[in-house]
């Protein structure tokens, strides 16, 4: 399998909805690693790290967000593989 990398920029009612927490259930779900945190501007950003189905399977779960978030975009930036992260975690600014 490919490791893979992704940094996601999610738009929408994303903040004070459980997102940070959502995301990280689901990275732990599927054994990605990486972050994620609140950005100044409403937005939602994260990064995971890992086999490339499950990084598309963990994208598709952020379309849909926890049940009061409202998804409208995401910008979907994949990137070289690094593998700098030991686990996932909710970051802040």
């Amino acid at each position: 399998m490919d490791k893979a990398r992704v940094h996601l920029r999610i738009e929408g009612i994303v903040q004070g909805v459980f997102f940070r927490a959502f995301t990280r259930e689901v990275a732990a779900g599927l054994g990605l690693t990486g972050w994620v945190r609140n950005t100044p501007d409403g937005r939602v950003e994260a990064v995971f790290e890992g086999e490339k189905p499950l990084i598309e399977k963990a994208i598709a779960e952020c379309r849909k967000g926890p049940p009061a978030a409202r998804v409208t975009d995401i910008d979907v930036e994949w990137e070289p593989y690094r593998g700098e992260f030991n686990g996932f975690e909710i970051r802040y600014y």
